[in-house]
């Protein structure tokens, strides 16, 4: 043998056996594509889920805001107006943008500057609103390039320049605010001057925004909407109307003017098409620079000594960081189980070729072939086949996913690459290490593990034991996902996969004897085969647990966070819609809303909030509470009256029912009988078990608490009493409970048209729970990694029961010139093949429930099941055993197993004994 032949004999080997050639080539394909589609798939759903989190927080919060007070202040009033002008407000800009530090970019679109006044101006014209006797106040801004972000509506831009000493400057108003504030073209607004008469500003045009909701309009709203603010932080303080005019940026220093402490600003939002979780690091970094670091310190050079900077960027980082940072290691889980059980069926590719090969490669050995040499060809002839295989197995994700890090991508392959290559030459030299004629028979029964084995199982065992312990006690949502974690479930699933092997001969054992005695050799043979079957081994079991565990733990995860947005959904409508107002409710709403087409049942409810609750009633004990339980001490609440009936009959069979019978009010008079009620935890445990007296609806009402509920379909998000209306004495509705099946939200908004009412859906809640590019992917790469995984479980399985087709078939040839019937003969392989897939079957469900049980405590869904609530769910996301998970693929396997077996069977007799029993055939 010489290194010149290597080349000739890795194309003999190859046009001898090309199906198993591009059998093994196209599993290294799927396999290599799987591997590189799983990072970047994760590197995608990250980015986009970053994006989004920036580009849906409100602008304001986002936004990179600069500050500084008015320039000039000791310097003449010409000099102060230069300073404010265009040119000089345009190259502050500039110079504050150049300072921003790489990868935090600004989106040159919705980024604006100009001055504006920090305090409100009130202006009493006649003509203005006045909702509670007190004059409108304005913000004004001298914002850059109003016309870029606007459509004029009437009139014309403003122009024109002014000064400290003009009479009159030109501003424009948005339509929201022409319409809330009665303005028009040519309307004028006079504002208290400094020194001076006062200024009016001259409406000169109506503009409309092109991009209300983006940065430019939205990180200072009253530009673009009025609002109605208290003039005071007391609850019943009255209200004025809040509205911003848009002033031209030549007339800027007519604001040092007036009584506004005018300031210059510059605000950059943030450009989130490029933005990449991998920047996620320097970005905080950036912004801490910015906040208080080395930017900012440079902007007191270039922008103004008094510079400040303000931005809740971070936050809105940080809450998509908790979020993430609670997903990964739930999605790592299926990453780990899908690549072991990729990795077995690579090992078990290898060692079926090898075994089919038995008879040649002892055949060289005995014939003086160098086990190296022998190894060296093999290694050759895996790689012609298994690299361009797994190339392309690359190129295919790189191409479905063109998005996220290639190197990552390239590792993975690389490594199935690497796994595929070795794979066979290594099984070889490990099977022939020393010359003899032929492989000698692996017994499972008789077989005996070595201590080297041993050693590695309790290794694996330390591991798996020191996984479960810290997940447990760490849990997921305090980190990034670690590896050994991550692989918690993977290993319990070793685990269980070593001691079935072990305890595998025990049943054969003691099922041989009784079989003994039976009439028929079919069952006794097949427990004999089942014993001694050549399957491959430990490695055959190891990928079906492995799969079947990470199959019932996903799918465990996957029921958990349905389950999780169901109640969250719940919590927050409380029945299928919700139709709410602040203020009474038409009477005949209900009768239109019954008339929408799935509507099954409408409950109305009054509520009244901050109800003031008595001081000190409460006993230390609330209704069915423990002694000495406090959830927290409140001082009012919310009280929802109800129709006992129609309520119980919405909530029935959800966490929100209740007993309509025990809430119902006595019959006498409304404020003479001691009502029932239902209340939250902190309310009961305030007002105790005795009744109490609560001023409600402007009536004096006694009260007694009888039952503890935590949440409630009238009150879904607070702390509640629950009443019967009927006892109340509420004359009005400011609730209206809907159930039905398959409401259309458009047909219920169209019937509640003209109350003032929101009306909100349980199916959108839920949508909006699950519409996030965070959420979404993760549960698509969760999804497609456990079917990944079951797939390659089921191609080990076949490969299992191939490596032994040959000798079954054989077999049953020369056991039908015996008289065996076909029947008896599909009777006997299936009966061959049932012990290990039950074996396999039990074992992963037993080991799925044991893993989901054992990890349940430390497994955060919250970020898998629910967006928009920054990782902190409103509802227990705890991980349950899902009894379909459990048992749909352990029934799987048991199946194919014996599907496989009966269409083997099938086939052999097919074929006939003469082709089976060849002469000189050692089978």
């Amino acid at each position: 043998m010489t290194g010149k032949a290597v080349a000739p004999w890795v194309r003999t080997r190859l046009r001898t056996a090309p199906g198993a050639a591009a059998a093994l080539a196209l599993l290294v394909l799927v396999t290599a594509w799987l591997a590189a589609a799983y990072p970047r798939g994760v590197d995608t759903y990250e980015d986009e889920g970053l994006r989004r989190t920036v580009a849906s927080a409100p602008p304001g919060r986002t936004a990179l805001q600069f500050t500084a007070g008015a320039p000039g202040l000791a310097l003449p009033d010409d000099q102060r107006a230069a300073m404010v002008g265009p040119e000089p407000m345009r190259q502050r800009f500039d110079a504050v943008v150049r300072n921003v530090p790489a990868p935090l970019t600004s989106d040159p679109t919705q980024s604006t500057y100009g001055l504006r006044t920090t305090r409100k101006l009130p202006s009493d014209e006649p003509y203005l609103p006045r909702p509670n006797g007190l004059p409108p106040r304005f913000t004004v801004a001298s914002q850059a390039d109003l016309g870029s972000h606007s459509r004029l509506v009437s009139g014309r831009l403003p122009a024109g320049s002014a000064d400290q000493k003009t009479a009159e400057a030109e501003v424009a108003v948005t339509v929201e605010t022409a319409k809330s504030l009665d303005l028009r073209a040519g309307s004028v607004l006079h504002v208290t001057g400094i020194g001076r008469p006062p200024l009016a500003f001259k409406v000169t045009g109506v503009v409309e925004p092109l991009l209300p909701e983006a940065g430019y309009w939205s990180v200072l709203p009253a530009l673009r909407t009025p609002q109605l603010l208290p003039a005071s932080d007391d609850r019943d303080a009255p209200k004025y109307w809040h509205g911003g005019l848009l002033l031209a940026p030549t007339a800027a220093a007519t604001l040092f003017a007036t009584d506004g402490k005018p300031e210059m600003y510059v605000q950059l939002a943030p450009q989130t098409t490029a933005l990449t979780d991998r920047q996620l690091t320097a970005v905080k970094a950036s912004l801490a620079s910015v906040q208080s670091g080395p930017a900012l310190s440079r902007l007191h050079t270039v922008y103004a000594a008094s510079s400040s900077s303000y931005t809740e960027l971070d936050q809105v980082l940080r809450s998509y960081q908790t979020v993430r940072d609670s997903i990964d290691p739930v999605v790592a889980v299926a990453g780990f189980g899908t690549a072991t059980v990729a990795a077995v069926v690579l090992l078990m590719a290898g060692g079926l070729a090898a075994s089919r090969r038995a008879a040649e490669l002892a055949l060289l050995r005995a014939r003086g072939g160098a086990l190296r040499r022998i190894a060296g060809r093999l290694l050759a002839e895996s790689t012609v086949v298994v690299v361009p295989a797994a190339a392309l197995g690359l190129l295919l994700a790189v191409l479905a996913l063109p998005e996220g890090r290639f190197g990552p991508a390239l590792a993975a392959a690389a490594g199935v690459a690497a796994l595929g290559c070795l794979a066979l030459p290594v099984r070889a030299a490990l099977t022939h290490r020393t010359v003899r004629s032929a492989a000698e028979r692996a017994d499972p029964v008789r077989e005996k593990p070595s201590a080297r084995r041993t050693v590695a199982e309790l290794t694996l065992l330390a591991l798996a034991v020191a996984a479960v312990f810290a997940l447990r006690r760490r849990g997921t949502a305090g980190g990034p996902a670690d590896a050994l974690l991550s692989a918690a479930p993977v290993l319990v699933g070793v685990i269980a996969a070593l001691v079935l092997i072990r305890l595998y001969p025990l049943p054969l054992r003691w099922a041989a004897r009784p079989a003994t005695r039976l009439r028929g050799t079919v069952g006794f043979l097949s427990l004999a085969r089942a014993g001694r079957a050549p399957g491959g081994g430990a490695l055959p079991l190891l990928a079906l647990l492995t799969a079947l565990t990470t199959a019932a733990f996903g799918g465990s995860v996957l029921a958990g966070s349905d389950d999780a947005r169901d109640r969250a959904a719940l919590y927050a409508t409380g029945t299928d819609a919700r139709i709410g107002s602040d203020l009474p409710l038409p009477g005949d709403l209900p009768g239109r809303v019954s008339r929408v087409p799935g509507v099954q049942g409408i409950s109305p409810v009054s509520i009244e909030y901050s109800v003031p609750l008595p001081a000190g009633a409460g006993s230390g004990q609330g209704a069915g509470g423990d002694e000495g339980e406090n959830p927290g001490d409140i001082d009012r609440t919310t009280v929802a009256g109800v129709d006992p009936a129609s309520y119980a009959r919405l909530t029935a069979g959800t966490a929100l029912g209740i007993d309509a019978d025990r809430i119902k009010a006595p019959p006498d008079a409304p404020g003479k009988a001691v009502l029932p009620a239902i209340a939250s935890p902190a309310v009961a445990h305030r007002l105790g078990k005795e009744p109490v007296t609560l001023h409600v609806a402007g009536k004096d009402l006694a009260v007694r608490v009888i039952a503890v509920q935590d949440r409630s379909a009238a009150v879904p998000q607070s702390d509640f009493l629950l009443l019967d209306t009927a006892g109340l004495g509420a004359k009005y509705a400011t609730v209206l409970l809907v159930g039905g099946t398959s409401l259309d939200g458009k047909a219920l908004r169209e019937a509640a048209a003209g109350a003032h009412v929101s009306v909100a859906l349980r199916s959108e809640v839920r949508q909006e729970y699950a519409d996030s590019p965070l959420q979404t992917g993760a549960g698509r790469i969760y999804t497609a990694a456990v079917a990944a995984g079951a797939g390659l479980a089921a191609l080990a399985l076949l490969l299992s029961l191939l490596r032994g087709a040959p000798e079954r078939s054989a077999l049953l040839a020369r056991l039908r010139t015996m008289g065996l019937t076909r029947r008896q003969g599909r009777s006997l392989l299936v009966l061959e093949a049932l012990p290990s897939a039950l074996l396999a079957g039990a074992g992963g469900a037993l080991t799925g429930w044991a893993s989901i049980a054992l990890l349940a405590p430390g497994i955060d869904l919250a970020g898998l099941a629910l967006a928009n609530t920054g990782g902190l769910a409103p509802v227990g996301a705890e991980l349950r055993a899902d009894p379909t998970s459990l048992a749909l693929p352990a029934v799987c396997v048991v199946l194919l197993a014996a599907g496989v077996a009966a269409a083997q069977a099938w086939w052999s007799g097919r074929r006939g004994t003469i082709t089976e029993l060849r002469a000189g055939d050692a089978r």
